[in-house]
């Protein structure tokens, strides 16, 4: 199954298109269906569930880790959802922050869905940029 979905070809029209959207995290790429959905007053949830339904091994997975990518202008917002989402002290959640304008960090390891979503929520409104794997 995976095997096919590699196949597919894309149309050359399509190439740059789809190669900007390969380049997307996680967090980009709802964005980006949020502002389709408004732009021409369609709802994607019909095919992202079947998407879901067609990747199992996506489904069973019930633990994630949140990867700070981008700490972005409002450092010391993401330095506080840090402390809060980890319970570190001032220091090593400073450190944290100040490592990932280098390479990206892993904040939180083996957390479930619900909490990753909401976690990514508290660093989108301080201004980072993060990925759930």
């Amino acid at each position: 199954m995976e095997e096919e979905t590699k196949k597919i070809e894309v149309p050359a029209k399509f190439e740059k298109l789809v190669s900007e959207v390969e380049k997307m995290s996680i967090v980009e790429l709802a964005e980006l269906v949020k502002v389709l959905e408004a732009k021409f007053g369609v709802s994607a949830a019909a095919p992202v569930a079947a998407a879901a339904a067609a990747g199992p091994a996506e489904e069973a997975k019930t633990s994630f880790n949140i990867e700070l990518k981008e700490v972005g202008a409002q450092k010391i917002e993401v330095i506080k959802v840090v402390r809060d989402i980890t319970a570190k002290g001032l220091k090593e959640s400073k450190d944290l922050v100040d490592a990932a304008a280098t390479a990206p960090q892993i904040v939180k390891e083996g957390v479930k869905k619900e909490e990753a979503d909401e976690i990514v929520k508290k660093f989108v409104a301080a201004g980072a940029k993060v990925e759930i794997k």
